[in-house]
């Protein structure tokens, strides 16, 4: 009886292996056939190199220089989902952009958002705006600035239009878009393949 009740429990497990394999094919062949980004322009770095792109990291991290001197530089990942009409960009992209001039420690930090606006279009707005002494980060009961939300739009727009003089418009924003939400599908991608893998292989 203990042996019959063994086999019975090792078939049930055996079923409902083959059954995640099977449903895990399944999405791979999905999302391999989607073809989500088809067709979808992807934005150029201008100004900027790409410095970091690991599969395994969530981020990218760009470097540029204005041409004054200024160094800059951008890094990015996925953050909430936006639910854009098209459906293609599902998550609006967080990004940190830091200038600083030739021969200063000091650094201007601004924290913003990326979003998708229809085919071929995006653009960003900025959610803070520090000013910091060094790299060195700072303590957390340091002032390093105000929401921008409650400065005066006027000066809103004139932070955006520095960023944009330094290189931060469309083209990088559509870049940043399409190439994290690929990376993130790649990313999903071989999670299953990995998945897939693992259960299918017998002891």
């Amino acid at each position: 009886m203990l042996r019959a009740t063994q086999i019975l429990c090792k078939s049930r497990k055996v079923m409902e292996d083959l059954n995640l394999i099977e449903v895990l094919q399944s999405e791979i062949s999905h999302e391999l056939s989607s073809n989500y980004f088809q067709d979808t322009e992807g934005g150029s770095l201008g100004g900027f190199v790409v410095e970091w792109n690991s599969p395994q990291s969530q981020d990218v991290f760009l470097r540029g220089k204005s041409e004054s001197g200024e160094e800059i530089a951008v890094s990015a990942l996925l953050g909430k989902e936006t639910y854009d009409n098209e459906g293609k960009f599902p998550r609006e992209v967080l990004m940190k952009v830091c200038v600083r001039k030739p021969g200063l420690s000091s650094i201007l930090q601004f924290d913003c958002g990326v979003s998708h606006k229809g085919v071929g279009r995006s653009h960003f707005n900025i959610h803070n705006a520090y000013y910091l002494q060094s790299s060195t980060i700072p303590s957390s009961s340091v002032y390093r600035g105000p929401s921008l939300s409650s400065l005066d739009p006027q000066l809103q727009e004139a932070l955006k239009e520095y960023l944009v003089a330094r290189g931060i418009g469309e083209n990088l924003t559509n870049f940043l878009l399409l190439t994290l939400h690929k990376k993130e599908l790649g990313q999903y991608l071989d999670w299953l393949q990995k998945l897939e893998s693992f259960v299918a292989t017998e002891k």
